[in-house]
């Protein structure tokens, strides 16, 4: 037995943890009398989802953990990529993810169980770049359906900080098209 895990109960738990970031696919804004919140994914956002979901599929992803802003198109995007995806897990709509700025992100995340070694946050920009800028001190931009993977160090989602993250890779359904 290694030394010191008798008095670090927190010991089990990694060092790392696996953030995934989703922007939602494309919406529609064919119906100007629906407010942006119920706003639904167009034909072009759907098929965007499905190529995400394969994606994940086809990278055998661990996705123990889904937050997803519960406007329309962020909840048809979360319901595409994971039934594309064949995943089933533990699935949370959170208010504050829509129209979030990096501080409210940044508040879900740290009320992540640590015992989840990764989590998916599906959400809008502009906080999920501010999002992604932050933590790894990287700008990209995040078109709809882009999907960004993002090693943490650390074990605690409580103690997230800025610059404490590796961007390992951002997708988009152009570049999965292009394969």
């Amino acid at each position: 037995m290694l030394r010191g895990c008798e008095r670090n109960p927190d010991w089990f738990i990694g060092l790392m943890r696996t953030l995934y970031l989703l922007r939602h696919a494309k919406s529609s804004w064919k119906d100007q009398s629906l407010r942006d919140f119920d706003r639904p994914l167009k034909k072009r956002g759907r098929k965007a989802a499905e190529a995400i979901g394969r994606f994940i599929r086809s990278e055998n992803l661990s996705l123990p953990l889904v937050i997803s802003s519960p406007a329309l198109r962020a909840r048809e995007t979360t319901e595409i990529v994971l039934s594309s995806a064949g995943l089933k897990p533990e699935v949370h709509y959170d208010e504050r993810i829509y129209e979030a700025d990096l501080r409210r992100l940044l508040q879900v995340i740290a009320e992540i169980e640590d015992e989840k070694d990764a989590a998916l946050l599906v959400g809008h920009n502009p906080g999920m770049e501010e999002l992604l800028q932050f933590l790894t001190g990287q700008s990209r931009r995040m078109a709809t359906a882009a999907l960004t993977k993002i090693t943490i160090e650390g074990h605690k989602w409580s103690r997230v900080g800025e610059g404490k993250a590796s961007l390992d890779w951002l997708v988009t359904p152009k570049d999965l098209s292009e394969a």
